[in-house]
């Protein structure tokens, strides 16, 4: 796959302006002309975080950075969450979303794909910022599974899950101080499950956006699993209890 980036303000303010999933920017420090400005301004518009760096770290980031910045684009073309909705009422299913809290690791995130993909997951929702987007590390670490399963950005968390249970969703959080054992729940409604990041879990605010807090049973080990490991027990549950299709 080719690399996933761009340099020179001309094609990323294209790219921004052309609506192409941009990941993150680069700045080198201290640049200030028009045209930074403008790639600044469409930047925040379209949410896209831009960090501003020293010569080295740009240099460390893309050797041909190109009027001192780089951006990272996404491999896959992003969903709206609407557009996930509609599929599961295509399909004439309950909507089964899941939802990923700021996880930064590319490898646990491409093993979520995968299982999602193959669990029936109809979209993975992803924050925009303080989380890993889509990247080749990604897409190979979910062996393709990133192009089988939509994928939508998202801006606040708690609005986009506030917004879902407006519209009849409820929404499922995972921690192991949880309400409720996971097999206990039949997830016969429509649902979003929540993953926390790695080490951290679920942010304080998510937890209270949450309708119900599952727990996973680990009576050999007073500790946590990783946030693949978690996703793969509670997707496969939830299309368990749905009848196995």
């Amino acid at each position: 796959m080719a690399e996933d980036m761009l340099t020179g303000r001309n094609s990323i303010v294209e790219a921004l302006k052309a609506g192409i999933a941009v990941n993150k920017i680069f700045l080198l420090e201290g640049k200030t002309d028009a045209g930074v400005k403008e790639m600044l301004r469409l930047a925040r518009e379209k949410s896209v975080p831009v960090e501003m760096v020293p010569a080295a770290r740009l240099k460390a980031v893309a050797e041909c950075a190109r009027q001192g910045m780089a951006a990272f684009v996404s491999p896959i073309i992003y969903h709206e969450v609407e557009d996930i909705l509609q599929i599961a009422a295509e399909k004439g299913e309950q909507p089964f979303l899941l939802l990923l809290d700021e996880l930064q690791d590319p490898h646990n995130i491409g093993a979520i794909l995968r299982t999602a993909a193959a669990a029936g997951v109809h979209g993975v929702l992803l924050p925009k910022k303080r989380s890993c987007q889509i990247t080749p590390a990604v897409f190979r670490a979910s062996a393709g599974a990133a192009g089988h399963v939509p994928v939508a950005r998202i801006g606040n968390i708690t609005q986009t899950l506030e917004k879902l249970k407006k519209q009849g969703l409820w929404v499922f959080g995972a921690d192991m101080l949880g309400d409720i054992y996971y097999e206990q729940e039949n997830f016969s409604c429509p649902l979003v499950m929540v993953i926390g990041a790695e080490g951290k879990g679920l942010s304080r605010l998510v937890k209270e956006t949450c309708d119900i807090i599952l727990k996973i049973p680990m009576p050999g080990w007073d500790g946590s699993l990783n946030a693949s490991v978690a996703a793969a027990l509670l997707l496969y549950e939830v299309l368990r209890k749905r009848g196995g299709k």
